[in-house]
């Protein structure tokens, strides 16, 4: 990849139910305006709220899609600097509000929008990566929230009927889902994820050892089917 190689663009992107893959040969930054994007970028799951944005690598090979419609802000760069921001930005007011206007003025095709909104857009995003550091430092500080892992266990079992995230954790413990996710390694020695999967195998061996038919004990515990709960039964040495 060569720097500069081309002009940055900016555009509007919506993304719907559809799910998409692709990978491309240069920098591409996303803030969300509204709805909710899913990400997956070289495996590693995100959702893009409005307000919060990411930084998507050359060559890095994402998966999106979004049940309910999102809207996005899109910028298409070279420019080297990118690789020294931040990743990830969550609910940052300058850049929200910075992208909103930007997301006007592409929409209105105002030839200044694509002449200086890439730089405006990269130093408010380096301004908000300094904003970031501050509060999680002044936040490490803090005493730690405490986490109902109890109560957060018996809720998720009760929504072993559809689909939970990271985010959706996060949200029911009153966390940031990075938060939540050091928290669950830092407790219990593993990733969110894998502690909703062994919740939920465990749910299920339980029911299993009571009698239950193998496709309504998949359908309580969240499993997409029969078989899928017989492999990871399998798995578990059951």
């Amino acid at each position: 990849m060569a720097p500069h190689a081309a002009p940055s663009a900016l555009s509007l992107r919506r993304y719907g139910p559809a799910p998409g893959s692709h990978s491309h040969d240069h920098f591409q930054v996303l803030v969300g305006l509204s709805g909710t994007l899913e990400l997956e970028i070289d495996g590693q799951g995100l959702r893009l709220a409005p307000g919060h944005g990411c930084v998507i690598a050359p060559e890095a090979r994402h998966d999106f899609e979004s049940s309910r419609g999102s809207l996005c802000l899109v910028l298409d760069s070279y420019h080297a600097d990118w690789s020294q921001r931040a990743a990830q930005l969550q609910g940052l007011p300058g850049v929200y509000a910075l992208a909103r206007y930007l997301s006007q003025a592409v929409e209105q095709r105002l030839p200044l929008a694509q002449e200086h909104g890439p730089s405006l857009l990269m130093e408010a995003w380096a301004s908000a990566t300094g904003a970031s550091a501050r509060t999680a430092a002044l936040q490490g500080r803090r005493a730690l929230r405490p986490i109902d892992w109890w109560g957060l266990q018996q809720w998720a079992m009760a929504q072993s009927h559809r689909p939970l995230t990271v985010a959706d954790l996060a949200e029911r413990a009153h966390l940031s889902p990075s938060q939540f996710a050091a928290r669950c390694r830092a407790d219990h020695g593993m990733g969110a994820m894998q502690w909703l999967r062994q919740l939920r195998l465990r749910h299920a061996h339980e029911l299993r050892a009571q009698g239950m038919g193998v496709a309504e004990v998949a359908r309580r515990a969240g499993y997409r089917s029969p078989s899928a709960l017989t492999a990871a039964l399998r798995r578990m040495g059951h």
